[in-house]
């Protein structure tokens, strides 16, 4: 399959862009009018430009308000037209996007459109190009792909086909199986873009809010599906427009954009695949159409590690607050100034090693967590699945007898470890570090069992870059966005979580420069893990043994338990035992989630405490406005 994007879906210079989709591989590129109109170059030069990039130039778009218009202002369209068609010779491109006319008063009459189409793709035959007509969703006569591809049918020339947009018709809701009825050579063009569900109108939705496939909410794989079905086999193009786009990084959007492409044919393969009833017609048309076929999604089992950038200085005062959470030091790196803490099934690496990923971290970012450790069934697979959707291995100093482990840079520049669980293959802390034997070691524990969960917060605009990064490489679903009030504004929050919940990132994002979420951005110099949750079984006794250790529990405002008392029917002993503790509440069907918090470490990172019963399976959202108002107050103490 030819995958393409369009220019209007990155930022930066024309010239910029072109060298962006390049390098991200794509095989051709849309123009969009208005970055040629603004670039100081010629047409001439930006087709010499492609070519040496070894890019074609698959569509110039858009051209607008054409049809269905008056005698006078079509001789004046004609007249525009041929001008667009200089530019395209000169472009060296032979497809012009014409989309349907939004003009208030156009003649809504299909014999009258598809003549003065005809009458456009009669004078484009002459130039050796082609019409492709797509349907805006809203257009003011045509809105809908099949009413375009009626017309399209109506008009019957050969340089007239149709151009589909998946946001055009999954934003009105519109059927896609009729699609597939359509002949692929008659589709002259697809384009695909995703994006979030919202109440607004469609016009304003599509302006500021699409988003690459696998960042939304619509059903693009359908979509592509049914384009596949029809025997269609040309370019598979991203169609934009976002506001974040336009401000982030025009490299990394790029790579977001391929990412997303090669995830949506993953998706649509899998689809067919399914089909047990596929028939023999659709299965000869899809043998036509290379879609990716990526390494399987890894199985992931858990959070083997989390490991702390820090330094010989600094380090003590983070092992020492480590300390009183319940960790001990229970070994020591062969060949590092690397420590290993445990409590639980859970460990944490200190590293302070100089000249190594770990430093390089610090200094950028101060200390923070530079890597997590994923427990997988096959650390190769998901190794070779993160390279096929364009992740960068890393491979660091071994020393002797020490293991190698896979690992990959996340978007942030930090790491993520592939670790295998396989009962054939040792496990790499205990080949690495030499167990220390600390007396009472373990009876030092509050009783913390697992990472429940790791949150990030996130610069503002990269929520969707995140999702589909940990959806194409790691498998992890997409939950729920929550809009949380911070006393300093909203914080935007979404969960990614695997399907078997071992492993759970919830994201988080604000544009208020105030708030919890945007003070931790701040702090780290760009995303970074602001708290780690830990599971326990009994989460009155951790609190009490975190209290006795000397750590501060954050306190929770006593009108949140009069509140509570109102919400749930609970036993007032109950009531009381929460307030005494500042232990969180919430209820889902027959399932309760109880959560308790520390204070910040220097205002960098915080733990929670967490202790599931009756199979509840959220994260406390409900309960993170009462937190984040009880960090502010404490912050201004």
């Amino acid at each position: 399959m030819r995958r393409s994007i369009a220019t209007v879906s990155l930022s930066g210079t024309l010239r910029a862009k072109l060298e962006a989709v390049a390098a991200a591989r794509f095989d051709s590129v849309e123009i969009f009018e208005n970055d040629l109109l603004f670039f100081d170059g010629s047409a001439r030069y930006i087709n010499s430009l492609a070519s040496d990039l070894g890019l074609s130039i698959s569509l110039f778009q858009p051209f607008r308000d054409f049809e269905g218009v008056d005698e006078d202002r079509l001789r004046r369209n004609l007249d525009r037209a041929e001008r667009k068609f200089d530019v395209m010779q000169e472009l060296g491109v032979s497809l012009l996007l014409v989309c349907s006319n939004v003009q208030r008063d156009i003649i809504s009459d299909d014999a009258v459109v598809a003549s003065q189409l005809y009458q456009l793709a009669e004078r484009a035959a002459r130039r050796g190009l082609r019409i492709g007509y797509e349907a805006l969703a809203w257009g003011t006569h045509v809105r809908t792909y099949f009413h375009a591809w009626q017309i399209v049918q109506r008009a019957a020339h050969p340089c007239l086909g149709l151009l589909l947009d998946s946001f055009h018709t999954l934003a009105l809701g519109d059927d896609v199986s009729g699609i597939a009825q359509i002949p692929g050579d008659r589709i002259f063009f697809v384009q695909v873009a995703d994006a979030p569900l919202l109440k607004m109108d469609v016009l304003s939705w599509s302006r500021h809010f699409r988003c690459f496939p696998g960042e939304g909410d619509l059903q693009v794989a359908d979509f592509l599906k049914q384009v596949v079905l029809s025997g269609y086999v040309g370019p598979i193009s991203l169609e934009v427009f976002n506001d974040d786009f336009r401000a982030a990084s025009t490299r990394q959007t790029a790579i977001d954009g391929m990412r997303s492409l090669l995830f949506l044919e993953e998706q649509v393969r899998d689809r067919f695949e399914r089909e047990e009833a596929a028939t023999a017609a659709s299965a000869k048309r899809r043998r036509r159409v290379d879609l990716f076929d990526a390494p399987a999604i890894p199985e992931l089992t858990g959070i083997a590690f989390l490991e702390f950038a820090t330094e010989s200085f600094s380090e003590q005062a983070l092992s020492g607050w480590l300390e009183r959470l319940g960790f001990y030091a229970a070994g020591r790196h062969r060949t590092k100034d690397v420590v290993l803490l445990k409590q639980g099934d859970i460990n944490l690496i200190l590293n302070a090693e100089p000249d190594s990923f770990a430093h390089a971290y610090y200094l950028m970012h101060g200390q923070s967590i530079c890597a997590i450790g994923l427990r997988t069934s096959d650390d190769l697979l998901a190794l070779s699945r993160a390279e096929a959707f364009f992740c960068t291995r890393f491979e660091g100093r071994i020393g002797p007898n020490e293991k190698a482990i896979p690992a990959i840079r996340s978007l942030d520049g930090s790491l993520i470890y592939f670790v295998s669980d396989s009962g054939d293959m040792p496990d790499p802390l205990a080949v690495d570090f030499i167990v220390e034997s600390v007396p009472g070691g373990d009876g030092k524990s509050i009783g913390l069992k697992a990472i429940d969960h790791v949150a990030q917060a996130l610069p503002d605009g990269q929520l969707d870059s995140w999702i589909l990064f940990y959806r194409a490489v790691l498998g992890l679903i997409p939950q729920d966005a929550w809009d949380l009030p911070d006393p300093y504004g909203l914080v935007r929050s979404r969960v990614v979580a695997s399907k078997n919940g071992t492993v759970s990132f919830p994201l988080n994002i604000s544009e208020s420069r105030n708030t919890a979420t945007a003070r931790s951005v701040s702090t780290f110099s760009g995303a970074g893990v602001h708290h780690i949750a830990f599971s326990t079984d009994n989460i009155f006794e951790a609190v009490a043994r975190l209290r006795a250790n000397g750590t501060s529990i954050l306190r929770i405002p006593p009108n949140y338990y009069d509140d509570l008392e109102a919400r749930f029917e609970m036993d007032p002993k109950l009531i009381d035992r929460l307030r005494q503790h500042n232990v969180l509440y919430d209820r889902s069907g027959s399932g309760e989630f109880f959560q308790a918090y520390t204070e910040a470490f220097e205002d960098r990172f915080f733990c929670e405490i967490v202790q599931r019963v009756g199979g509840y399976a959220l994260y406390g959202a409900v309960n993170a406005p009462a937190r984040m108002a009880a960090q502010a107050q404490s912050r201004g103490r």
